[in-house]
């Protein structure tokens, strides 16, 4: 599926390759202008769009919230923005890419389409943003926001390699929860804590929580394993062209696999890059396990003693 944003100004080309070049990102000066994009287009609505459209539809929070509070607020704006546009794009393409749906596993790891990047450098692009905003607001955001924020702009480039594009699309619809989880935040500002349409909104969350992040991060994530294992001990990191792994047919050579993997250089994939990859992937669905707990215990605070104290006045 190829990139539905026009290729970037030769000015824009010329000034990112040798970046590109620096870092093996051989991918990163055909979306270098997504990238520019984005991260312009993610401060934008952080200093001028949110505050102008909150002012606009919650004239009884917004003004009264505190300078923090509200650099918190636009944080969560924007990043609800992000996560409805990112888990458009990648479901698109997951639905849409035939090319995408019918890689092996060196395809997997190696291959390339245009909407693949372009999705990727928007990701690059809020990352971008986010490090920015984290560094300028580490007193309001805190050093953990920081490092995620650094930790994911790494990742996200290292698909400009191109590294696991595949993989990069599945993981952006980790996602899908993120819109519901700015909601709950959002209500606790509007004073709306403890409400039944929170108590609503906490058990959607909970439920795409667990469905996206949960059962499809680690189904993705043993996939990845699988898959990075084969090109580590493959010579070549090749494999047939079934779309089985295991399959021991021939390998052949079409126009389509020619034109994924027309970036994938020697496919030799260095140990670093596979341990760094997988140790972050790793690592982020651990947290994702971890912080599903602490969400359970945060709506549980909510309605729980509510509940308890309602039927203790019951009973009196």
């Amino acid at each position: 599926m190829i990139d539905p944003i026009p290729p970037p100004p030769a000015l824009i080309k010329a000034l990112v390759q040798p970046i590109a070049d620096a870092f093996s990102l051989r991918t990163l000066s055909l979306h270098g202008h997504e990238v520019l994009l984005a991260f312009c287009l993610y401060n934008v609505l952080s200093i001028y769009i949110s505050p102008a459209l909150s002012h606009r539809f919650f004239p009884a929070t917004y003004p009264n919230l505190s300078p923090k509070t509200k650099v918190n607020w636009d944080v969560h704006v924007t990043s609800m923005f992000q996560a409805v546009f990112i888990c458009s794009a990648a479901l698109w393409i997951v639905l849409g890419d035939e090319e995408r749906k019918n890689m092996n596993a060196s395809e997997r790891i190696w291959g390339y389409t245009g909407a693949m990047g372009m999705t990727q450098a928007f990701a690059a692009g809020y990352f971008a943003w986010d490090v920015l905003v984290s560094s300028m607001h580490l007193d309001v955001l805190g050093p953990g926001s920081l490092a995620h924020a650094i930790s994911a702009l790494i990742v996200t480039c290292l698909g400009f390699h191109p590294f696991a594009n595949y993989y990069g699309i599945a993981f952006v619809l980790y996602e899908l929860s993120t819109p519901l989880l700015n909601i709950h935040w959002f209500f606790d500002k509007c004073k709306l804590t403890g409400s039944r349409i929170q108590l609503y909104n906490g058990i959607l969350l909970l439920i795409t929580f667990f469905g996206c992040r949960l059962v499809w991060g680690t189904y993705q994530t043993v996939h990845i394993y699988r898959d990075i294992w084969y090109v580590l001990h493959t010579p070549g990191g090749r494999e047939p062209a079934s779309k089985s792994w295991l399959s021991s047919s021939p390998v052949t050579s079409t126009p389509d696999r020619a034109e994924i993997m027309r970036f994938s250089g020697a496919q030799v994939l260095p140990p670093w890059l596979a341990y760094v990859y997988l140790g972050s992937n790793t690592l982020l669905s651990a947290l994702n396990f971890y912080w599903f707990w602490l969400m359970i215990a945060a709506v549980r605070k909510r309605f729980v003693p509510a509940e308890k104290k309602t039927d203790k006045i019951a009973t009196e």
